[in-house]
């Protein structure tokens, strides 16, 4: 059984997950960021100038001592199509009265109200229900600022803002980076003491480190229209417990993701043992993304967006990889339909005259340079994917995975070997054709206390898992692994431990003419979100509509 509320009602606790569908939406820019200091009323008056309507009263005024919960973990989506469709989405410990959003622009000030939908999930660590309320935002104006706050009964309005995505073809800039954690602690070191007096000492348990936090603050200082997430957000699954690492994930990424859509792909650690029936259903449950025309069971594991001449596709790898990663085995989970999905929307968008570029975010990768104990390559990418990003032309492929930054030569086809290695189709490094194959750029850098860049091989070679094995010691099965030459290996950052990538996006002038992706990877390498850039090159192909 599930059971969804809409707006006015409780969601019911029947001990299982529910359903939440993640499709239109709209919010805006940055502006509201002081309103939450000393009450949302002086500040968003402040920033818009209007007072709202007297329909919305409760907008103005602090809740008196309510006892209910406070809108935590606010974050965007974006829906399908990013001109026209926002999801605004927060969570609380127990069932809330009426959530809502309230909409706007700078200018006019707060004008709709939208009721979010709540969707839950029982956690089978602790047997904590968890509700998120998600409010799909649509008919939205194209390449516009909105500004919103978020609220339900008894709650202080939390603001935000965002743009929407331009409709057609018009520059604009994305981040990515994936294998964040969290710089918390949330493990008692050892037993209780006995006397309250005694010194607690606490451990971070979320494979998480001060970088995470620092890596968040950079990306803001590019402040990109939204960030991919590459996989493996909070490591929750290795966590004793598992609610308050979700918590304090997005309690470190809401001073961002409250502002631009995060865009994340499932990654293994993404995968919860007692979580639904195939482990995501925490993942499934915090975040509204857009459909992919499958069941409930796979709902929000993949789908695709489309933001200006960009779209951009989100896999699901636990589904095809041969690799034992996750708190349970899942390889075959969706019997072939994301593959018929991903062909399907494959071959429909590069058939679309108005989108020139193809960028997948994934988690697993297809290549990598690193010795054990990194994961390297996965055989089954290499058979499942890689044939169909070859066939219709996909652009970019965005990773984590691995602990590290390291980027490809364009590839396009395989040896005829076992492993499948990929041909490298071009060998330039700053000024890379797409339209001659694919890059798969590996960005796993976002604040792991275990980075990668330490154990690269000295001559790029790369570990491909080409099988499993009976279950080891740690009770996974064993990857069988087969080690290769890397002649694709482009560009490896062996020094810095963290970073991300900004992708801007220029179109071009004329039709059938040159569109490129200025793209460059900065090492996070301080306090305050502090940067170095180390890697910058130029992305090209040609336009769709010549």
């Amino acid at each position: 059984m599930t059971t969804t509320s809409t707006g006015g009602g409780h969601a019911a606790d029947n001990g299982e997950q529910s359903t939440a569908r993640g499709l239109p939406g709209g919010v805006s820019r940055r502006g509201l960021l002081g309103a939450a200091g000393t009450g949302a009323a002086a500040g968003l008056v402040a920033v818009t100038g209007v007072r709202p309507a007297a329909a919305s009263p409760m907008l103005w005024s602090r809740p008196a001592g309510s006892g209910m919960p406070p809108v935590s973990g606010l974050h965007l989506q974006f829906g399908e199509d990013a001109a026209r469709e926002v999801v605004v989405s927060w969570q609380t410990s127990v069932p809330v009265r009426r959530p809502k959003v309230l909409l706007g622009t700078p200018a006019d000030g707060f004008g709709r109200e939208v009721a979010a939908e709540t969707s839950f999930y029982k956690d089978g660590q602790s047997g904590q229900t968890i509700y998120s309320h998600h409010a799909s935002l649509s008919r939205l104006r194209p390449d516009t600022d909105y500004v919103y706050a978020a609220v339900h009964d008894g709650a202080t309005p939390e603001p935000g803002s965002f743009r929407t995505g331009p409709r057609g073809r018009a520059p604009f800039t994305f981040t990515s980076f994936g294998d964040q954690g969290t710089p918390t602690v949330g493990k008692l070191n050892g037993p209780k003491p006995p006397k309250i007096t005694e010194k607690q000492i606490y451990l971070n348990d979320n494979l998480g480190s001060p970088y995470a936090g620092d890596v968040t603050t950079a990306v803001e200082r590019v402040a990109p229209l939204f960030h991919l997430m590459n996989g493996d957000l909070c490591y929750a699954n290795l966590a004793a417990d598992r609610l308050r690492t979700w918590s304090d994930w997005f309690d470190m990424t809401t001073r961002s993701a409250r502002f631009r859509p995060w865009m994340p792909a499932a990654g293994n650690h993404e995968n919860e043992l007692g979580n639904g029936p195939i482990g995501f259903a925490a993942y499934q449950t915090y975040f509204a993304l857009p459909g992919n025309g499958g069941d409930a069971e796979t709902r929000g594991l993949w789908y695709a967006f489309t933001v200006g001449s960009v779209r951009v596709v989100s896999l699901a790898n636990d589904d095809i990889v041969y690799q034992d990663a996750g708190n349970s085995y899942v390889r075959g989970y969706s019997g072939g339909a994301q593959r018929r999905w991903l062909e399907a929307e494959l071959a429909r968008t590069r058939a679309n005259k108005n989108i020139d570029w193809i960028v997948v975010v994934m988690h697993q990768v297809a290549i990598s340079t690193a010795d054990h104990p990194g994961n390297g390559a996965d055989l089954g990418i290499r058979q499942e994917w890689l044939p169909l990003f070859d066939k219709y032309g996909v652009d970019v492929v965005v990773c984590g995975h691995e602990h590290h930054y390291e980027r490809s030569h364009p590839i396009r086809g395989h040896d005829s070997n076992d492993t499948m290695t990929p041909d490298p189709a071009q060998t330039r490094t700053d000024v890379v054709d797409t339209g001659k194959g694919t890059v798969h750029m590996i960005i796993g850098g976002g604040g792991t206390s275990i980075p990668s860049t330490d154990v690269l091989f000295d001559k790029p070679q790369c570990n491909v898992i080409t099988g499993v094995g009976p279950a080891g010691a740690n009770g996974k099965k064993t990857p069988i692994y087969v080690t290769e030459p890397a002649p694709w290996s482009a560009v490896r950052d062996r020094v810095n431990p963290y970073g991300f990538v900004a992708f801007s996006v220029d179109p071009g002038t004329r039709p059938g003419g040159r569109t490129t992706m200025a793209v460059t990877y900065y090492a996070v390498t301080g306090l305050y979100g502090q940067t170095t850039p180390v890697d910058t090159f130029t992305l090209q192909r040609t336009r769709q509509d010549g």
